[in-house]
């Protein structure tokens, strides 16, 4: 008897988004005559491929990019674009404070200056209505600020504070919402790893746009803690306040370890705001701070332990920064594909001639943003998309540094916003642990049924950034940053 093939709805998903690239490859390859136009938005088609496949994204756009600029204008360009970007571009100035962000974040991770940031949190807001999950977005914006991927914030804050919530008696559906929603609070809070990277791409500088977005962040963290505060209230059952009595030389004393995240904020955002430190130099002071720090402040003050820690921290730090390399390395030869083909030029004029106004164009992109949510990071987002929207969003005259902080929001909303949020399922497949659900069962809908009150005040925050610009740009133009 013939044994009969099948295979899972995925498979067949995965198989034929494997057919597809290979098929754009052979079009781009052996068709002649093709426009520069048609083989960018090819170029442009086969990285969203191969993304889905599940290549690295640097890599996806590196092979997309390099295949079209060799079909446009041949091999020789192609070297000199690889030969250019493999240096050129790695040893630009403004890239430089990238890895001293990372290793700042690392240090602080290392040295558990993130979890006593958490326990002093619980202290002080645990006795209000919600108080764990004001402490849980609160943690995970200050994790997140320093990290690349709000999908791993969710992941390591998801193990911790989940299961706490769940243990004094939180519904499920807030204490895995607040999870997912903390991660996108961090993207826009100095040191942003995301901005330093949107920066160094759409060529603005490094310290105005960290600056730009420190109150809307602000803003966003403070309108999610009041919205916990006020449900939890009106239904104690949704979070009820702690029952532990905490004195306040309990209180106090917590306060001891959330002094390393107090002095490294107020060292970067206090020097880049005078003008006293460059962006790469607040992110070497801060570098120093979180590993000086957070040794004095821990457990251990050995020097092998510190010897130890130390070198743990620069191996994460290269790894994720030789990660960080690649993603860069890909937008800079697709953002040159992109150019040769004449496609940003194309959508340019095509957008502008729709005759739309600023705000119409803006809630279109936030319908595309919402779409590519659903099946990629944030971070991929932002660089696959932004050589393309860089000349677009000039010809609508609005102001490159509100557009990062604007793109960033949008972006992680579409990373909650159900039904296919991306940050809602890694929450989801991080509550089915049975560590971390402390054996309740968690359902995909409990996620979605929470987190549409957070994507509410997102929005919320969205449309108010929109008609008031000047919330992210005062801050920048009346600073001396660099």
């Amino acid at each position: 008897m013939k044994q009969r093939w099948s295979f899972t709805p995925s498979e067949i998903t995965y198989w034929s988004t494997i057919g597809a690239a290979v098929l754009v490859t052979l079009v781009v390859l052996f068709v002649d005559g093709l426009a520069g136009q048609a083989v960018g938005g090819l170029a442009v088609l086969l990285s969203v491929l191969l993304l889905l496949c599940g290549m690295h994204v640097g890599l996806a756009m590196t092979v997309a990019g390099g295949l079209g600029i060799w079909k446009i204008v041949g091999p020789g360009a192609l070297a000199v674009t690889f030969e250019h970007v493999g240096f050129g571009e790695a040893a630009s100035w403004s890239l430089s404070v990238i890895p001293l962000f990372v290793l700042m974040g690392v240090a602080m991770g290392r040295f558990h200056i993130i979890g006593k940031f958490f326990v002093a949190a619980q202290n002080w807001f645990g006795r209000l209505p919600g108080g764990l999950a004001v402490a849980t977005n609160l943690t995970g914006a200050g994790m997140a600020s320093a990290s690349g991927s709000s999908i791993a914030i969710s992941y390591a804050i998801g193990r911790t504070a989940i299961p706490e919530m769940l243990r004094h008696g939180y519904r499920p559906s807030l204490a895995t919402a607040v999870v997912a929603a903390s991660g996108s609070v961090g993207m826009l809070i100095p040191p942003s790893v995301v901005l330093v990277i949107y920066a160094s791409v759409a060529e603005t500088p490094v310290g105005p746009q960290l600056l730009s977005a420190l109150v809307p962040g602000v803003l966003l963290a403070l309108g999610f803690s009041a919205m916990i505060v006020l449900r939890c209230t009106l239904d104690h059952s949704l979070g009820p306040p702690s029952t532990r009595s905490v004195g306040w030389g309990e209180r106090v004393r917590s306060l001891r370890g959330v002094t390393p995240v107090a002095v490294i904020a107020v060292v970067i955002i206090g020097g880049m705001y005078s003008g006293l430190f460059t962006p790469t130099e607040a992110g070497a002071v801060g570098a120093l701070a979180a590993v000086v720090l957070g040794w004095l402040f821990g457990p251990d003050r050995s020097v092998v332990f510190l010897g130890r820690t130390l070198v743990a921290c620069v191996r994460e730090c290269a790894v994720v920064v030789s990660s960080i390399s690649l993603l860069l390395m890909g937008v800079f030869v697709i953002t040159r594909m992109l150019t040769l083909s004449g496609v940003a030029d194309a959508l340019t004029v095509g957008l502008t001639g729709l005759g739309l106004s600023r705000v119409t164009f803006l809630l279109v992109l936030v319908l595309v943003f919402l779409v590519l949510g659903m099946f990629m990071d944030g971070l991929a987002i932002v660089l696959l998309t932004v050589p393309l929207l860089l000349p677009v969003i000039d010809a609508f005259d609005i102001s490159a540094l509100w557009f990062g902080v604007f793109m960033v929001i949008v972006v992680e909303l579409a990373m909650i916003t159900p039904p296919i949020g991306v940050l809602t399922y890694v929450v989801f497949r991080t509550a089915q642990n049975s560590e971390v659900n402390l054996g309740a069962r968690i359902g995909l809908s409990e996620v979605f049924r929470g987190i549409g009150w957070f994507v509410a005040v997102a929005v919320a925050m969205l449309v108010f950034l929109i008609f008031f610009p000047e919330v992210a740009l005062w801050l920048p133009e009346s600073s001396s940053a660099q």
